[in-house]
Formats: C-alpha cells, sequence, structure tokens
C-alpha cells in the first residue's frame, strides 16, 4: 500500500499532472520520469512510444510502484492500451484531451483543442469527436515548436508569446469560445496563453480546461478500487528522473517548486534514467 505511484512524461509535461495527484494525495509518494532523451513525442511513431513506454513501465515497477500515470496525451494514445495488455496486473491511469467537457461547456458550439500531431492523428481522438463533438465545431493546431520552448524553460519569454500569438489568432478568428489543453506540457505556458487572449481579444473570455485535475482525482479513485491507498500519515517523497540532461531538468523542477509542493532536498536529487 505504501508503495509509490509511478508518472511518466516525454519531458517535463507531466509535472503539471504530478501537482495535482501531490495535492489530490499528499501522502502518497511519488516517482517521475521525464524521457527527455526522446522528446516530443508527438513527432514519434507509434511503435516507439509503445517501446518508450515498456521500457518506462519496467523500470517504474522495478522501483515498487504500485498504479502507473501516463501523464501523456501522445504516450495515452499511442501506448496506453498496449501497456495494460503487457502488464495486466498493473494498475494504469491515462490523459485524454477534455474533449467532453469542452463541447459541454461551450456557449456557442466553437472549441479549440491544443495538442500534437500524434494526439491528432490518433483513433482515440476521432473517437472522442465523434462521440462527444459532432455538433461542435472544433478548431485544432498542433501547436509546433511550443513544447519545445516548455522544455527550454521558456515559459516566460517573448518567443514564446509570439508563437502563442500565431496560434491563438486564428482561433480567436474563428469564433473559439473554449480551449482545450490537450499536452500536459501546455499548462506550463497557461499565464501566457491568458495573457495573448487577453491581448488579442480583451472583450472575448475564453475558457480554458486543463484535464489534470480530473486525472488526479481519477488516480485516487483507482488506487481505492484496489485497496492501494497509503496508510502513511505524514507527506510522501517525490523522485526525479530523467532520459536527458540532468542539469537542465533540475533547473525546471527548481523554478516549479512551490507549485509542485516539492522539497528542497528533492528538488536537488533528480537520478538518470538510461
Amino acid at each position: 500500500m505504501n508503495n509509490p505511484i509511478g508518472i511518466y512524461d516525454s519531458g517535463v509535461g507531466g509535472l503539471s499532472v504530478l501537482r495535482h495527484i501531490r495535492a489530490q494525495l499528499p501522502y502518497e509518494s511519488l516517482i517521475y520520469l521525464a524521457d527527455q532523451a526522446h522528446v516530443p513525442y508527438g513527432a514519434r511513431t507509434q511503435a516507439e512510444i509503445r517501446q518508450f513506454g515498456v521500457e518506462i513501465v519496467q523500470f517504474l515497477r522495478q522501483q515498487g510502484c504500485k498504479l502507473i500515470v501516463v501523464a501523456c496525451n501522445t504516450a495515452t494514445t499511442a501506448a496506453l492500451a498496449f501497456l495494460r495488455q503487457q502488464f495486466p496486473n498493473l494498475p494504469f491511469v491515462g490523459m485524454e484531451p477534455a474533449v467532453k467537457p469542452a463541447a459541454a461547456q461551450t456557449r456557442n458550439g466553437r472549441i479549440g483543442v491544443l495538442a500534437t500531431p500524434g494526439t491528432f492523428r490518433s483513433e482515440r481522438y476521432a473517437e472522442l469527436l465523434a462521440r462527444f463533438a459532432e455538433k461542435t465545431a472544433v478548431f485544432e493546431d498542433p501547436c509546433l515548436g511550443l513544447v519545445q520552448q516548455i522544455e527550454a524553460g521558456a515559459t516566460d519569454d517573448p518567443a514564446t508569446d509570439a508563437l502563442l500569438t500565431t496560434i491563438l489568432r486564428p482561433m480567436l478568428a474563428n469564433g473559439v469560445d473554449t480551449l482545450v489543453l490537450g499536452c500536459t506540457h501546455y499548462p506550463f505556458v497557461r499565464p501566457a496563453i491568458e495573457r495573448v487572449l487577453a491581448h488579442l481579444a480583451p472583450a472575448r473570455p475564453v475558457a480554458i480546461i486543463d484535464p489534470a485535475p480530473a486525472v488526479a482525482r481519477q488516480t485516487a479513485r483507482r488506487l481505492q478500487l484496489h485497496n492501494l491507498l497509503t496508510l502513511a500519515t505524514c507527506p510522501g517523497s517525490v523522485m526525479f528522473y530523467t532520459s536527458g540532461d540532468l542539469a537542465s531538468f533540475s533547473r525546471f523542477i527548481q523554478s516549479q517548486q512551490t507549485s509542485l509542493a516539492i522539497g528542497k532536498s528533492e528538488v536537488l536529487c533528480p537520478k538518470k534514467f538510461v
């Protein structure tokens, strides 16, 4: 029961999910793995993403993880069903673009989805549109280059604002009133998104939907269902691994330390995953 929860993503994006899991389940210990050697997953093939997933899950199992959160929309659509087949006794929680709540929430029937090419290509995304957004106008943007900006730590940067302006201006021109953050990296530029939206259309409020809180709630439900909730009565530990550069990963975590609710000793000790 007191074993850790494993969380992985192609890079730092899944930390936006970790912070909600940390808030929802403060006594659970967490292991986060950023597969930065292969970021971005949106440009990878399904076979590659599945192979990366198998290697990562095997490693997280070796660390004793009792449940795996695939904190990446692209990895979820490309590999989650496959991983469940490969590890039938291990509970998984995945991401999915919040098309359903966006279609329900929109006031004018026009929503925007920011995601990666891999998510837009997936069967799961097509199924969500057919099931929940049949009567909704959906405007998509693959946000090319945005993940790389976030990975570089340029979340509050003029170049990022310029890129977001290019992405968001056509959506506003199409009357979008609800915007889905369909990649776990994107919450890290939510302040920039809000700033750009306010500049482009100050009189037109746009609702922004981040699925991470719902994923944290689903993680709690899955733990309870499998009788895996921790018995600990003090805050759990957090461990970090990356397949990329340790120094830059550590700097990013430090910059998010307060929002992630993690201690300094945890921040300063990321480890290498090979």
